[in-house]
């Protein structure tokens, strides 16, 4: 049992190795575009941040869903955030499993790549969006009243750089249409449902957003409009920028030459790409088929007195 366990976890790391090797290679060489997205994060933490100071608290605007959906109250507001959790760190663990698994189809460099062109394009129509028209907070920490409603100006512009993080981040207002949070997740899913292999889990994360989109309406975090205007937006913007991107290579067609293949992926392709030729010129089928007229020459030669052919010849 223990030498089965040190041979497994031995695999394991040399697969974790050759893996990171590849990887590494890839990062070296799309390190510029990861980083202009990663580096957008901030951008777009520092512009919401921005609009922070512009914001001005007031009476909470009609909202269908606030009529439909109880408010959780501040007690009870941290379900949304811990769903949006849950979904954020799911889906980056699935994305550093082809380090883990032989069940892979995609880089993970190559995908992060893909979901920041993603987030930054959707990102870019929020800035714009929120600053083209400040609401009144419905949260409970931007309403008349609160202390965090209104931000003083000011002192230094180290003070709006440094964004406050990560308390500026959670306690912003003024930054609403559309949700940041159902940016995340439904860029999240519509990558699992085209890259992920689990249809229960596509079924699933779908519910989840669903429920996360309710979650924050309950919450009082974002009026309905944010929500409506998230779910169109985000998933045109993936529908079209993904037709834009070149294709992903895919992994079980081994179609990048920098890939080291596994010695089962090796031994599979062998197996797929090996002509299955006799020596005669015959395929595999044609090996089958001389068999069988083989075996009937040598039954109709017992039977008719035919002459039987030597075979022996044709094989060494």
């Amino acid at each position: 049992m223990t030498f089965y366990i040190a041979r497994e976890a031995s695999k394991l790391w040399r697969k974790v190795c050759m893996e990171t090797t590849v990887e590494v290679h890839l990062l070296m060489e799309k390190w510029k575009l990861l980083l202009a997205g990663l580096l957008f994060q901030y951008v777009h933490g520092l512009a919401a941040r921005g609009v922070h100071y512009l914001h001005r608290p007031g009476p909470a605007l009609q909202d269908l869903g606030f009529m439909a959906l109880p408010e959780l109250g501040q007690d009870r507001g941290y379900l949304s955030e811990s769903l949006f959790t849950f979904i954020f760190l799911s889906f980056v663990l699935w994305t550093f499993h082809p380090f883990v698994y032989h069940n892979k189809r995609f880089y993970t460099v190559l995908l992060w790549r893909r979901v920041l062109s993603f987030l930054v394009t959707c990102q870019i129509l929020r800035i714009v969006t929120f600053y083209s028209t400040q609401l009144p907070g419905p949260n409970y920490h931007c309403r008349e009243g609160s202390k965090l409603a209104r931000l003083p100006a000011p002192d230094t512009v180290f003070e709006v750089l440094l964004i406050n993080f990560p308390r500026g981040i959670l306690y912003g207002c003024g930054d609403l249409i559309f949700s940041s949070h159902m940016i995340f997740t439904l860029v999240f899913v519509n990558t699992y449902q085209k890259y992920g292999s689990k249809r229960f889990i596509k079924f699933f994360a779908w519910m989840l957003v669903i429920i996360q989109s309710l979650l924050i309406i309950a919450a009082r975090k974002h009026y309905s409009v944010d929500i409506v205007v998230a779910w169109y937006t985000v998933n045109l913007v993936v529908f079209f920028i993904d037709k834009k991107l070149p294709e992903m290579p895919d992994r079980t067609s081994g179609s990048l030459s920098l890939l080291p293949l596994s010695v089962k992926e090796k031994d599979g392709r062998l197996k797929d790409e090996k002509p299955n030729k006799l020596l005669g010129g015959n395929t595999g089928d044609n090996n089958t088929d001389w068999r069988q007229r083989t075996q009937m020459n040598g039954k109709h030669g017992e039977e008719v007195n035919v002459v039987k052919p030597d075979v022996t010849a044709n094989v060494t």
